[in-house]
């Protein structure tokens, strides 16, 4: 049993109860992650990461408890916040199942259907370490140009992870996204639901963690989960159509709004996901 002092007194003194041991939790792509479990048996994990703004871990927290209302995908309890760090209770993974999935679906429906008051949200947030602009937008394909997509293009092209070319090919498909995309009231998205950030648990249920929530269109958190291959993508997909059905296309629309995340990957990891996004820019030129 190992206890690393400087986390465990922090823990301590948000939690208000005594720390037995902790250890380190593998898998994190931004923060620092450690198991904390405590003297009354709880087990939490807590998040660090030195140096950061002071609004990314309330941030995550207030996104977490968005989502959390709408009663919808399970989204981990917060235990505590501040601005060093985030305290969540622990959720014992296990392995992904096929009804584990179907469930998610439905849960995710919920979600959607729980809306937005706008396109976007009154606060920015964060998308991995990156800032996410998040200033409310009139129409989906404004919101979706300005604040998801031409953001990383420039930093992806000041990084020099795209050329010139590459984003005259990304901005002619987003100039075609209104009549591409159909209108639907604003949803309440997870914001970043990609494989890494859906936890299967041990007692056959599926969570949603690290969220950069805001209001968009629904469309987005299936084009994550399709991006890097979900476990049971599919059963997911036909629970979800069961539950709230998709406009017609939305299949041919998945790597339009794959965009955001793959300059977002272009920003961080670099220039191959950056040309992948002017590839799949050019079908919708």
């Amino acid at each position: 049993m190992t206890r690393l002092p400087s986390i465990a007194r922090r823990a301590e003194q948000l939690l208000g109860r005594a720390v037995v041991s902790t250890a380190p939790v593998a898998g994190g792509d931004v923060a620092t992650a450690t198991k904390l479990r405590l003297a009354d048996g709880t087990q939490a994990l807590m998040k660090t990461l030195p140096h950061c703004p002071d609004t990314f871990f309330p941030s995550e927290a207030r996104g977490l408890a968005w989502l959390g209302e709408a009663e919808g995908v399970r989204v981990p309890e917060v235990l505590a916040v501040e601005t060093d760090c985030l305290i969540l209770r622990w959720i014992e993974p296990g392995r992904p199942t096929g009804d584990t999935a179907a469930e998610l679906g439905h849960a995710l429906a919920r979600t959607h259907r729980a809306g937005a008051d706008s396109f976007g949200l009154d606060e920015d947030g964060f998308i991995a370490r990156l800032p996410l602009p998040n200033g409310p937008a009139a129409t989906w394909a404004e919101f979706f140009a300005t604040r998801r997509v031409l953001p990383y293009l420039k930093l992806a092209h000041d990084r020099g992870s795209v050329d010139d070319r590459h984003v005259a090919t990304v901005e002619r498909a987003l100039a075609r996204v209104a009549t591409i995309v159909p209108e639907e009231p604003p949803a309440r998205l997870h914001g970043d639901l990609w494989t890494g950030n859906v936890l299967w648990s041990h007692d056959g249920r599926a969570w949603a963690i690290d969220p950069a929530a805001y209001g968009g269109h629904r469309e987005m958190d299936l084009a994550m989960l399709a991006l890097f291959g979900l476990p049971h993508l599919e059963r997911l997909q036909e629970a979800y159509g069961e539950a709230h059905p998709l406009a017609d296309g939305w299949e041919e629309r998945i790597g339009l709004h794959q965009l955001f995340p793959l300059l977002v990957h272009a920003c961080l990891f670099g220039g191959g996901y950056g040309v992948r996004a002017a590839h799949v820019a050019a079908r919708y030129v």
